[in-house]
């Protein structure tokens, strides 16, 4: 790239229908194929790179060795009615729990709240693309995962718990849906790889070494471990998001989860979702006025020296969204060539000029 040369910059859509075209070839439907490809371009999208595009072959990999069921159909176990118990077989992640966030909305304007337990599923992306949908419903949504071994438990060296991330989300009245979207470790595992593909180092205090030693080498990183979140606190809440989304739908839980970098090798992971409908104990305007008013304190609340704004959650994706749809999504040039040669291979030829913003 030239000194002065600018970045390139890609279309979500022309983005969004490439990918979709890449999972059609390994056998996807079109609805199935766009779904998939729409969960990582939002996440590009919102500027969290670390679920985006740069994981389309992690997935197709999968397909294509048969680790992901594309012939898998979700299977209810129990239905009570606002209680469900769902085996997705090891089918699409992305796929099974967008089912379930249809079925879990519509649940929760039936009874008033719903719950549903998932057990072989996959990785799902970012959690916060399904329960922004709750909230833009007038729910409370709540999803949580599990994940592959990231971390050791407090006062450990073995990784034996995943980053276990959580998801809540509600109308706010604004903008932005109030959308609260984290893992348990002191960063997603993604953004360490996606430092490694950018040839970059990472803060001391995101991971420790094989060895147990803190270290900012990120491939060092992915032989050792993610540190939790605020020390034991990290580690108690990922470990009770496997209790809901492992053992209590009967799946896979700690060492029995595989990730999505893996090839081979079913998921097994597990989720749990559930959805309140706010209407059912107050007007949902009134809800998020109070929603706003709260906000609205925050907003003009007094700053920190450093700070010259402060934001609630939900609030950057949304403006980075609006960014992203403006002037295109911005991605690591390492990233963009390995997807366009392995695209290659499997017969699709687009060129960089095909997906970029002129």
């Amino acid at each position: 790239m030239a000194p002065n040369e600018k970045p390139a910059r890609f279309s979500p859509e022309r983005l969004r229908h490439f990918i979709t075209r890449i999972y059609q070839v390994q056998g996807l439907t079109e609805t199935d194929a766009a779904c998939l490809a729409d969960t990582l371009v939002l996440a590009d999208m919102w500027g969290h790179s670390s679920h985006g595009v740069m994981r389309t072959f992690w997935y197709a990999d999968r397909m294509a060795s048969g680790a992901i069921n594309l012939a898998a159909t979700s299977e209810t176990l129990l239905d009570t009615g606002p209680l469900l118990h769902i085996d997705g077989h090891n089918g699409i992640g992305q796929v099974i729990t967008q089912q379930v966030t249809d079925l879990v909305r519509d649940r929760a304007r039936q009874f008033g709240i719903a719950a549903i337990a998932i057990r072989n599923s996959g990785h799902f992306g970012t959690a916060m693309y399904f329960t922004r949908q709750l909230a833009e419903a007038g729910c409370v949504g709540f999803l949580a995962t599990n994940a592959s071994p990231a971390m050791p438990p407090t006062g450990g060296t073995e990784k034996l718990i995943g980053n276990n991330p959580q998801s809540w989300a509600a109308p706010s009245g604004m903008d932005a849906p109030f959308v609260l979207d984290i893992a348990h470790t002191a960063v997603a595992r993604g953004k360490i790889f996606l430092a490694r593909e950018k040839g970059e180092p990472i803060p001391i205090g995101w991971a420790m070494d094989a060895d147990g030693r803190p270290t900012d080498d990120p491939v060092r990183a992915i032989e050792g471990s993610l540190l939790p979140a605020g020390g034991h606190k990290g580690f108690g809440l990922s470990a009770m998001m496997d209790v809901l989304s492992g053992i209590l739908p009967a799946g896979g839980f700690g060492t029995g989860v595989t990730g999505p970098y893996v090839t081979e090798r079913p998921s097994h992971a597990g989720h749990f979702m559930m959805a309140v409908d706010i209407k059912k104990l107050r007007p949902t305007a009134e809800f998020e006025a109070d929603m706003t008013s709260m906000i609205t304190g925050w907003h003009t609340s007094a700053k920190a020296p450093a700070s010259d704004r402060i934001y609630y959650p939900g609030e950057m994706e949304y403006e980075a969204e609006q960014h992203a749809r403006q002037f295109g999504i911005a991605l690591p040039e390492k990233v963009v060539g390995d997807l366009l040669t392995r695209a290659g291979q499997i017969g699709i030829d687009v060129k960089i000029e095909d997906i970029a913003i002129k």
